[in-house]
């Protein structure tokens, strides 16, 4: 069985604590316990990449999960084309490692543009089985 759900989410700073709950009670309620707290850190973290970098004045993103039995998809839209780049942050950085978190912690990622005359797309995947706990 497949499921799937999304939710749009303001251009706001709370936007981010928001797509993470929406995330983790999407997660819980298909039974996806297992890989739940990676796949909330990354939402927090292409949200807010999002936020920051891939939306145009007053555009928010949509967040969108896709989960079968074995593979919990993680999508989010925003309204700029600009692909992000994964880049090394050195130790006096303050940010810069989102991306690189991302790809530690999910199966794959990647950037695609969205099927609109403006946007992109960064997914993530993550193995994942029903049921399991962390």
């Amino acid at each position: 069985m497949t499921e799937t759900t999304q939710r749009f989410f303001d251009p706001r700073p709370e936007s981010i604590g928001q797509a993470r709950e929406f995330t983790t009670d999407a997660l819980a309620g298909w039974g996806f316990q297992d890989r739940s707290e990676d796949i909330r850190l990354c939402v927090s973290e292409l949200a807010t990449n999002a936020l920051v970098h891939g939306t145009v004045a007053d555009h928010g993103f949509l967040v969108k999960l896709d989960a079968d039995e074995e593979v919990v998809r993680l999508e989010v839209h925003d309204s700029r084309r600009q692909h992000p780049q994964a880049r090394q942050a050195v130790d006096t950085d303050t940010s810069g490692r989102g991306l690189t978190l991302v790809g530690v912690l999910a199966d794959g990622w990647g950037v695609q543009d969205a099927d609109t005359p403006f946007g992109k797309i960064v997914w993530s995947c993550f193995k994942a089985t029903r049921g399991a706990a962390s």
